[in-house]
């Protein structure tokens, strides 16, 4: 944008000084070769040499000689010149009093001043645009066929969002039993679990004009223009009576306001007073909602959730297997999948996914088919799907790898594999591999836990012991000065575990019944104090951990040859080895 200004003035600029050169030129050669002095001209004209002459109120005026050449003499602007002429039996000509010169010097003196009025426009535009800052770019979304029932999953979502179809179109009926709509629905859970679609849905069901903008659509660095902007929308939903809005991202806007006086964005500040002005502002019953949605329902502000603004607070979680069965039926039903293909199978496996997530297994099991140009979608292309989504797309140059890598990844995720099956029978491991993928694993272990509602302390543990059996099984077999880098993930996810069940889920006596997080966030609490406790908790379970494997090793070694030879175990294959 800023290049096409620049040529806008520049381009111009340049004519101007082209024709400049170009008129000078000719001006100059003009005044060189062609200019006759009037004696000469009255003696050429005495000869009877003098063919035309070109009359006009310019200094200089044209003339030809009978041998067809052009000069120019100077104007002697007599009362009786053309008489004389005429007489002479030489043809005069009334010219146009503006010649050739003064046509370019009034085109370049156009020029100039229309370049200079066009420079001026442009900037009075781009400084009163400064002012238009406020009024957002939202105009209502065009009617689409999205529908509750063409959303699978969250039908409890889907029932409480249902409620406000009939607020939205029959307003006056809840007047009677002075029953007031809410005014505001906030939707949250974890990223593409279809919050977007049930916004959508209800604008479609309602049949009103639908106002999608996004949290960020409100951020800006000028004191008052996102105000502004909220303000601008609540107006133009106003105009059409009846209306969804849906922000997106609110806690962009909407995080809870520092207690400090110099803490927190002026700017985001007035942004979200200007947000709770307006949803105070509405007419009961006026059949306007809004609806949001974010990740982070946490971090959003308490006057925003309260009574009054944003009345309901609906969840949007991940699919439960049951869920997501509905949901691959309902992407299938567009793909040409095989008979083969067992759709419950997949829900079963893929837990944690979202319904974003599910659409993509199913996307990039086309495209898999399609590359191969297969007749139709098989369990195999899925299968490679589910792969590459989880750890990338497998490595097709492995010539790098020495068998001693080698060695090292098939203990290791035999490690994982052993333990799981031994102490937490009801996870199903899916495939253990040791091809290093595109996201840097050098091998891994699909291991799906159960679908449950919540999960215990001693299941959390077990998954601790889980993701040390890695490690466990290479100090175990190489020793303790041998062990490698390829525990990083799995430290992670140990971390990340009991650091949730000593700061939020209150699971050891020595920490307590306390949140932490709340503890942490008014600085009293030190960290040394959990660091210690997670120290002394994740010793004594790599010690059980080391202790399951040395009494397994025949089983371990078994798992690591068997990788060694095919490089990929799936769940029948383990079954057999592991006994």
């Amino acid at each position: 944008m800023n290049s096409l200004k620049k040529a806008n003035i520049i381009i111009p600029l340049l004519l101007i000084a082209v024709t400049s050169i170009i008129f000078y030129s000719y001006k100059t050669s003009l005044d060189k070769n062609n200019i006759m002095p009037y004696k000469t001209f009255l003696s050429e004209v005495d000869k009877n040499n003098v063919s035309d002459v070109y009359l006009t109120d310019n200094e200089k005026i044209k003339i030809t000689l009978k041998d067809g050449k052009n000069f120019y003499i100077e104007n002697p602007r007599a009362l009786t010149f053309k008489e004389q002429l005429l007489i002479k039996g030489i043809n005069v000509h009334e010219a146009s009093s503006l010649g050739l010169e003064d046509c370019i010097s009034i085109g370049i003196s156009i020029a100039m001043f229309s370049s200079l009025a066009y420079f001026v426009y442009k900037s009075s535009k781009s400084k009163s645009s400064s002012f238009k800052m406020s009024a957002i770019d939202a105009n209502p979304a065009n009617k689409t066929n999205i529908t509750f029932d063409s959303i699978a999953g969250n039908e409890e979502a889907k029932e409480s969002i249902k409620e406000l179809v009939d607020f939205i179109k029959n307003p006056e009926i809840y007047t009677k039993y002075n029953a007031k709509m809410p005014r505001g629905v906030i939707l949250y859970g974890p990223p593409g679990t279809g919050k977007t679609l049930l916004a959508r849905a209800l604008a479609s069901e309602c049949d009103v004009p639908y106002y999608a903008v996004n949290g960020s659509d409100f951020v800006q660095i000028y004191v008052g223009v996102g105000a502004g902007r909220i303000r601008d929308l609540f107006k133009k939903a106003k105009e059409k009576g009846k209306a969804v809005i849906f922000i997106d991202e609110i806690d962009a806007i909407g995080k809870k306001r520092d207690s400090r006086a110099d803490g927190g964005s002026d700017e985001r500040e007035q942004t979200l007073n200007a947000l709770l002005a307006e949803m105070s502002g509405f007419k009961e019953n006026q059949g306007i909602i809004v609806v949001a949605a974010t990740n982070r329902i946490d971090v959003l502000d308490n006057a925003l959730l309260r009574p009054g603004r944003f009345d309901r607070h609906i969840e949007v979680g991940l699919p439960d297997v049951n869920a997501r069965y509905k949901i691959l039926k309902l992407y299938g039903n567009q793909k040409p999948l095989s008979s083969e293909v067992d759709l419950k199978k997949v829900a079963e496996q893929t837990v944690y996914f979202s319904g974003a997530k599910l659409e993509s297994l199913l996307n990039e099991a086309a495209i898999l088919a399609a590359k191969e140009k297969a007749n139709c979608i098989t369990m195999k292309h899925i299968d490679t799907a589910f792969s590459t989504i989880i750890a990338g797309f497998e490595k097709k140059d492995r010539s790098f790898i020495t068998h001693k890598d080698k060695l090292i990844t098939a203990y290791h995720e035999s490690g994982h594999a052993l333990i799981s099956k031994l102490i937490s029978p009801d996870n199903k491991i899916r495939k253990v591999t040791i091809i290093p993928s595109t996201k840097g694993a050098g091998g891994y272990t699909l291991n799906i836990p159960p679908d449950n509602l919540y999960y215990t302390k001693n299941q959390l543990l077990n998954n601790i012991k889980i993701s040390l059996g890695g490690r466990c099984a290479e100090e175990l077999i190489f020793g303790k000065d041998n062990i490698t880098t390829g525990a990083s993930g799995d430290i992670n996810n140990v971390t990340n575990t009991l650091l949730s069940m000593i700061k939020t889920y209150g699971m050891f006596e020595s920490s307590g019944l306390l949140d932490y997080n709340l503890i942490y966030s008014d600085g009293i609490y030190q960290n040394a104090d959990i660091i210690e406790q997670c120290n002394k908790i994740v010793n004594s379970l790599y010690d059980e951990c080391l202790t399951i494997l040395d009494s397994n090793r025949d089983k371990l070694k078994n798992l690591a040859e068997a990788l060694i030879e095919k490089e990929t175990l799936y769940e029948e294959e383990i079954n057999c080895i592991v006994g």
